[in-house]
């Protein structure tokens, strides 16, 4: 996990929104691409590919936000 350590937190969370909100119009690609899966549709490589370029910044983000409480827990005991 050392390499999402050296990532740093605001650069994360400036891509994972840029990307999750892209494009602005009409509607989010992260967003559509996950009603597409929660109905079946989202069959298409393209559509799989634009899941994973809108969705990874995100759960990146999301991880090491848990990596940084576990850090913090750790170095509270």
């Amino acid at each position: 996990m050392r390499w999402l350590d050296k990532i740093p937190l605001s650069s994360l969370f400036i891509v994972a929104l840029a990307l999750g909100l892209a494009p602005f119009s009409p509607q989010p690609h992260l967003l559509e691409k996950l009603q597409m899966l929660s109905s079946g549709e989202l069959v298409r490589p393209v559509d799989i590919f634009d899941l994973f370029m809108h969705g990874t910044p995100l759960v990146l983000l999301v991880l090491k936000l848990i990596r940084l409480q576990q850090i913090k827990t750790q170095s509270d005991h």
